[in-house]
Parts: structure tokens; sequence; C-alpha cells
């Protein structure tokens, strides 16, 4: 059973005295129904789980008035009415809730109940903006879910938790991580590239280590999302969606990864695909790294809305779509012309998890920074280096910039020289 993050954030939910409804959302098949369904097991005697997509017609118990007694009086059609009054003892899911608008809006009515807990889970596939009477404003919490992150990777295969605290320790204090430690974590980092953090590829993964079961399931995850374009996009977006999403390899493998929607199609225009564009963002399957005009914060304020690089919200799926054995070739270090696509996806992928808005730099051509941050009130420059190679973009940035601090990821260990700070890969996952 695959330990997560969200497992500690849910119960910190529950312990809250006037606690809100609690919305999770993100992209399919990260783990947001089984976690919910975990915690409930764990923390309540009672639990009543409403999905709207498995039985629409449940949506019928929001037809009618969304005032508190109205909901409970209809829920008891469903479900014994001394439960729903068990205080404390109930958690009620409402489970892939994009697919009942009012039950969105319910949202705030249930917030007023303290008779039970109220936790609601979907993404945004198929929402339908126009058909959601009210936003439940100021009544829900929300909480964004991911595919496993890198230390939930490392629970996965056996790594405690007093190992990722020294590793830590060495991230603060900028010192060496012991070699054996290091060659570890750097190992198990080339392996959670290649079989990213859906939990269905993870599971195969621990269970097996046999990359030709991850990838089947990768295969199969990719096939579900193509379906959900089908199935959720408007009429005119089936097709655009669909074409933006296939055209990701082909974006990232070029030299300047900025989308361009020439790729799609000759003379392909934003006017025509950045509605198909925002539908994926919306769907959580891609996520945007807008490109700045300035090294100036806030970063926001300086960010292109028309000059972006989009990536796979996970990199194993970006993998399973490129050439039959990537997987391995990336273990083995030797990724061709896709060994910056992917090294730049990890990154993107850990940043966004993290909760870091991913921006990138570049200035004439000759000048580019993977990614730029902002930690603690300060810009960070970021490059991502598969090897210890020069970064010579971040050393002039950080030549013109004396009281600005860069940092070079790469695939060996720990080092300070003036303005730059060298990390591992892996320690992404503390910034």
């Amino acid at each position: 059973m695959l330990r997560r993050e969200i497992d500690e954030k849910l119960k910190e939910w529950k312990q809250q005295e006037l606690k809100k409804c609690l919305l999770v959302f993100g992209a399919r098949q990260v783990g947001k129904t089984f976690s919910i369904r975990k915690f409930a097991e764990d923390n309540y005697d009672y639990f009543i789980e409403l999905n709207f997509v498995e039985k629409p017609s449940l949506c019928k118990i929001f037809d009618g008035d969304l005032d508190k007694e109205t909901i409970l009086a209809n829920l008891s059609l469903y479900t014994s009415y001394n439960q729903l009054k068990m205080k404390g003892k109930v958690l009620l899911f409402l489970d892939e809730i994009q697919a009942c608008p009012r039950a969105r809006t319910a949202l705030k009515f249930l917030s007023k109940t303290s008779e039970f807990d109220v936790i609601a889970s979907g993404s945004l596939l198929g929402i339908n903006y126009e058909e959601v009477p009210s936003y439940p404003t100021g009544y829900v919490e929300y909480l964004n879910m991911f595919p496993l992150n890198f230390k939930e990777f490392l629970w996965a295969n056996g790594v405690e938790d007093f190992v990722i605290s020294i590793l830590y320790k060495h991230f603060l204090d900028k010192t060496k991580v012991d070699e054996a430690i290091n060659d570890r974590i750097s190992t198990l980092f080339k392996q959670y590239i290649a079989v990213g953090g859906m939990p269905e590829a993870v599971n195969a993964f621990v269970e097996s280590h046999d990359y030709n079961k991850v990838i089947s399931v990768q295969k199969d995850i990719l096939i579900d999302y193509q379906n959900d374009i089908a199935k959720y996009a408007k009429n005119e977006e089936k097709v655009k969606a669909k074409a933006c999403f296939l055209s990701i390899p082909v974006q990232l493998a070029k030299e300047n990864k900025k989308f361009m929607y020439s790729v799609i199609e000759k003379k392909g225009k934003s006017s025509k695909y950045s509605s198909s564009i925002q539908w994926l963002l919306d769907a959580g399957i891609v996520r945007m790294c807008k490109n700045l005009s300035s090294l100036s914060l806030p970063l926001q304020g300086y960010a292109k809305e028309d000059c972006f690089k989009l990536y796979m919200n996970d990199t194993g799926l970006l993998v399973s779509m490129l050439d039959p054995q990537t997987n391995i070739q990336i273990i083995e270090g030797n990724l061709g012309i896709y060994k910056g696509a992917i090294f730049e996806n990890i990154i993107a992928q850990i940043l966004s998890s993290n909760s870091h808005d991913l921006y990138y730099f570049n200035r004439n051509n000759s000048l580019e920074l993977d990614f730029v941050i902002s930690n603690k009130g300060e810009i960070q420059p970021i490059e991502v280096k598969a090897n210890n190679n020069k970064a010579k973009s971040l050393t002039t940035i950080l030549k013109e910039n004396p009281n600005m601090k860069g940092i070079k990821l790469i695939d060996g260990n720990i080092g300070v020289k003036d303005q730059l700070i060298t990390l591992p890969l892996y320690m992404v996952m503390f910034l």
C-alpha cells in the first residue's frame, strides 16, 4: 500500500474544529479516490460514497433546493438518516463531483452542517462552467493532488524517513552526501523518471521491477487520457486537444522547447489551439512554463502569456510516449535527443508539485535559464544538466546579479562556488 503525503494533510483537515468542505482535485488516476477511501476507513465509523460518474442518477439529490435540510432529506433516501446525524463519525464523499455541477454549489450549504464531514473529489474534466449555479467561494478548502512525488517514490521503495532527513540536512548545510547514499538515491531518481508517479505504474514497478509491466500500465493510462479527451472535450475541441497532447514529445525534443503551434499543423495559430491547451491544463494533463520578459519580482507580472513550454504532468508517461527502451536508456544515462526534454520535464513536475509556478528566461537566443522560481522572496534561477557540464547561461546571469544565488542540478553531488550552488537532481524535492 502506497504511503502518500496527502494522508497527513487529510488528518490535519479532520482535526480542525470549524472545518470547511474539502475539495481534492487533480488529474485522473493520481490516487485521489484510493487515498480518501483509506482515510475514511482509518478515521470514521461510517463512510458514505456517492460517485456521480458511476451513478449519474445520484445527481437528483441536488436537483431541488440546496438548503441543508433538503439535502439531508434527499441523502436519507440513499443512506440511513440516523447515520447522517452521528456527529464526528461520518464522512460523506462526493466523488467525480465535476459530473454534478449542482453538487459543487451544494458544498456551500454542506459546509454549514456539523453532523458529518464532507470531502469532494474530481478533476476539471468535462466541467461546463455555465452549469454551476454558484461557486462555493469561502466555504471550501482546496487540496491539489499530484502523481507520487519523489519522496513518496522513495517510501514505496523502502527508503526510511531518517535517510530523507539526512539528505535534507545536507541540502540545508550544502555539504556533500556520502557517496554510497548519493549513488543509491540517484539511481532511484533515474528509476523514478522512467516509472513516473502514477500509482498503478509505481505499484507495478515495486512489485516486479519489470519495466515492460510498467510501460503496459503507462500505455493504458495514455489511452485513458485520449479517451477522456474524446469523451469530455467539446465537439470542436476533441481533435485539437488530442493533437496538442500528442505533439508534446516532439515539442520538447526541439532544441528550442517553446511550444510551437506549427508543430501541430502548418501555419497553426494560437487562435485555433489556445482553448485546447487550456482544456489540457484544466484536466491536469499538462503543466505550463511561461517565458519571462525580465528577471524581476513578482515573476507573474513579467510572464509572457503567448510564449511558453508545455510539460507532461507525469514524466513516466512522457517516457512511454518516446522510443522503445527509452526507460532503459534513462537508467544507463544515454538519452540522445530526448535528454534535455526528459530531465526538464521531471524538474518541472517536482517544482510544480511543490507549489511553484513555472517560468523560464531567455535572451537573444543565446542565453536561456531552464527554470526561474521565487523562493522565500528571492529570484532563484535554475539550470538542469544531465551531467556536470558548465552552466554558461546561469553563470552569465549570476555575474550580472551579484546578490542572486543560482542552482545547477546535476547527476552528481553537492558543491558551492560563490553564487552557484550545485545539487544532485533529486534534491529538487527540497526546493
